[in-house]
């Protein structure tokens, strides 16, 4: 048994709590963000409509200008079952907006991308397993494969 958040869906009060960087993003205040944080707009898979996610940024390639981002809640997310549907999408990460196709990243290749963030944030890393899988996990473990197993990644190419 494991106390993983994401075994089960977010709580009201976890949504709410994702959700708080939408309103920065809609005041125009997304580059206080950075680029570790970046908003998704994504057409529903069943309505059609527009809706908008926050995700952490794992990494930001700046030599390809490409952001890469997992699914905390694996291929049940919405917004990760939304853009299996309709792969075009817009993105805010700073000051900057962008449409692009979502590009989704074979396992091993995500492997890699998710042993620089241990290696470039390991006190986030340690601290995210516990949230996401129940323990702490280090870095140098085969943690980076049970992440990139467990939640997929994808990419998000900036075009001018």
């Amino acid at each position: 048994m494991t106390n993983s958040i994401v075994d089960r869906p977010p709580s009201k009060a976890l949504r709410f709590g994702l959700r708080l960087p939408i309103i920065l993003y809609r005041l125009r205040l997304g580059w206080l963000l950075g680029d570790r944080l970046l908003m998704l707009t994504h057409t529903g898979r069943k309505s059609g409509l527009p809706h908008q996610t926050v995700i952490e940024v794992v990494n930001h390639d700046k030599t390809t200008d490409t952001y890469y981002v997992v699914s905390g809640w694996g291929e049940k997310a919405d917004w990760y079952r939304n853009i299996r549907k309709t792969p075009q999408v817009t993105v805010h990460s700073g000051g900057r907006i962008f449409q692009t196709t979502a590009e989704f990243i074979p396992v091993e290749k995500a492997i890699e991308i998710v042993n620089i963030y241990a290696r470039e944030h390991p006190i986030a890393f340690n601290e995210l397993s516990v949230v996401f899988f129940g323990e702490r996990m280090k870095s140098v473990s085969d943690a980076p494969r049970r992440v990139a197993e467990k939640m997929p990644m994808v990419a998000f190419h900036y075009q001018k």
